[in-house]
């Protein structure tokens, strides 16, 4: 009897260690369980798991339950298997010309205008000889692989208790914008003063005063409740929101080459699927809803002054040259 006891507990032990994973990424981003990014970051984590026989699992964290932002980048460049949704601004710190993608009205000058165009113009990039050489310098010198930037969350837009129609309504207006760069000189260069907030903390800044206002998607708007401390929505659009997946290019590496390509490609495919959804469908239904709470929307801005005004923050961060070249090998001019 206690022969059959030990044999089981065997039986059992060696079933568990064969079922468990062999590689496990735990994956970080800020946004609630409710945005639509945590569905689609749950199903890549899905493809991968059943793609790789269970060999590779992917635990998705949300609201920030891992840490800040900035401390989980710093675990990725230590080599911890950790992974982060990021932006390029971000990236930027490290590799400067990244930081384009990031920069106000960075897609409009791509020359993309529906969301197709937009799937398009990002392909190109990623194809295109300078991202292929930030990308590698990114990797081989500061540790971030980036899996895929076929995530966009939407275009951001200026949500402020007074309306906004040009640049200069902007002008002595404190918007929190995240802690880069990039995101910093695009929003003073649009003309408001950026103040650098943690992204769950926007409510109590705009209620305090801290603040005067944020630059977001519809969607984090409503989903942060941000109705309840701004009265205006002017769609400006000045950023489309393009996300990077990091992880660390030490863990990534430790992986065989056909994890890499499935982890890879199924990050690509539920980037797209979830960029598309928000883009064709999900923004309008955000934007309805924080209507239905009392926001209004101020839709007759003058786009062609912010878009000119914006060239100085590529100006001022040292980077046309680099938004130029882009321009130059996305569309050919």
């Amino acid at each position: 009897m206690r022969k059959l006891l030990v044999l089981t507990i065997v039986a059992i032990v060696v079933s568990t260690l064969l079922a468990a994973p062999k590689y496990v990424l735990r994956f970080n981003h800020v946004l609630a369980a409710t945005e639509p990014y945590h569905e689609a970051f749950l199903k890549w984590a899905k493809a991968v798991e059943e793609r790789t026989n269970g060999d590779v699992k992917i635990e998705v964290f949300h609201s920030a339950q891992l840490g800040v932002e900035e401390d989980i980048l710093e675990q990725i460049r230590a080599g911890a298997p950790v992974g982060q949704n990021t932006d390029s601004a971000r990236m930027g710190m490290y590799v400067p010309p990244i930081g384009v993608m990031n920069i106000a009205y960075f897609i409009d000058f791509m020359g993309a205008k529906t969301p197709e165009e937009v799937i398009q113009a990002l392909q190109k990039v990623k194809e295109s000889p300078s991202m292929k050489k930030w990308l590698d310098e990114l990797e081989n010198k500061y540790g971030f692989k980036v899996l895929s930037f076929f995530w966009v969350q939407g275009y951001r837009h200026f949500f402020t208790n007074k309306p906004v129609r040009q640049p200069a309504d902007l002008s002595g207006l404190r918007i929190r914008t995240p802690p880069s760069p990039a995101w910093q000189e695009s929003i003073r260069a649009l003309g408001a003063q950026p103040v650098a907030i943690a992204f769950g903390e926007i409510y109590t800044a705009i209620q305090t005063k801290a603040c005067d206002g944020a630059e977001l998607t519809y969607a984090n708007v409503y989903n942060g409740s941000l109705y309840e401390v701004v009265k205006y929505a002017s769609e400006t659009g000045h950023i489309l929101l393009i996300n990077f997946e990091v992880v660390s290019a030490k863990w990534f590496r430790s992986l065989p080459p056909e994890y890499q390509k499935i982890i890879e490609e199924e990050c690509d495919k539920a980037g797209i699927e979830v960029s598309m959804k928000i883009m064709t469908e999900l923004s309008e239904q955000f934007k309805q809803k924080c209507i239905e709470k009392g926001i209004i929307v101020i839709s007759d801005v003058d786009k062609a002054a912010f878009m000119e005004a914006a060239k100085q923050a590529y100006i001022k961060l040292g980077i046309m040259d680099a938004l130029q070249q882009l321009i130059k090998e996305v569309r050919g001019e």
